[in-house]
């Protein structure tokens, strides 16, 4: 089942969006209302985790003798990810054209993890995506994954998958919580990291799909996954100059 922001014309016709009503409908409301002012829908978000277990979601691992709830527990509002071995948790459903907004902290030592956008394919690990990477001190940088692609991808070498962010870290210290903002508009995809514009891809090769968390390495928890649609009229038609890189 595809999920798709903004929706269909049906819906149209009688004044409600289709998808964003059925979200109304199979989530909490959110706690976070405050008014947009980047495009999105002022509306209340989808809660992609509720707090308490993983409706709504697949837990994938490639070891099938593994059970996933040695990987991940959620509880209190968090979700708390061993790290080990590689997987991923992502949703059942398909989104494109959102915002979305999730928190996430390294209990412990920092590690590696990403954010997976527009997942299609098989799953396995990893499966065919854009990453917006959580790596700690990386946090921003863009990876593409089984063949994705778009315009800021300009490899040096063959197998060059990242695309850097553009400044110098602005990650919080070890065990405090970040937040991460990702824009998916049409064929463009923006990251702010704590506020921070950190990096824009555009014209991408996919521009719908699953949303994931990775497992890969290190304790990381996760809190307040929420999505807003962006309304049709405000769909990124064009591509925009992605921030001035620092060197960094």
């Amino acid at each position: 089942m595809r999920y798709v922001f903004p929706v269909l014309m049906l819906c149209a016709l009688a004044g409600v969006p289709a998808a964003w009503s059925a979200a109304e409908d199979s989530a909490p409301a959110g706690k976070e209302t405050a008014v947009q002012t980047d495009g999105t829908s002022e509306a209340t978000p989808y809660v992609l985790f509720n707090g308490e277990d993983f409706e709504g979601w697949k837990l994938f691992l490639p070891d099938e003798t593994v059970d996933p709830a040695t990987v991940w527990t959620a509880k209190d509002g968090v979700v708390r990810c061993s790290g080990s071995p590689a997987g991923y948790m992502r949703t059942v459903k398909k989104f494109s054209n959102y915002k979305l907004t999730f928190e996430w902290r390294w209990p412990e030592k920092g590690g590696n993890s990403g954010c997976l956008l527009h997942i299609n394919g098989e799953d396995k690990v990893w499966p065919r995506s854009i990453e917006s990477q959580l790596h700690s001190g990386d946090a921003g940088d863009f990876w593409v994954i089984d063949g994705t692609d778009f315009n800021e991808h300009k490899p040096n070498k063959p197998d060059d998958r990242r695309v850097p962010k553009a400044s110098a870290s602005n990650e919080k210290p070890l065990g405090e919580w970040n937040k991460k903002e990702v824009i998916c508009s049409g064929n463009t995809i923006k990251v702010f990291v704590n506020g921070l514009l950190q990096n824009v891809a555009t014209e991408t090769t996919v521009n719908e799909g699953h949303i994931g968390l990775q497992s890969e390495g290190a304790p990381i928890e996760f809190r307040n996954i929420l999505l807003w649609p962006v309304p049709e009229e405000n769909l990124e038609t064009k591509a925009d100059a992605a921030p001035a890189q620092d060197g960094s």
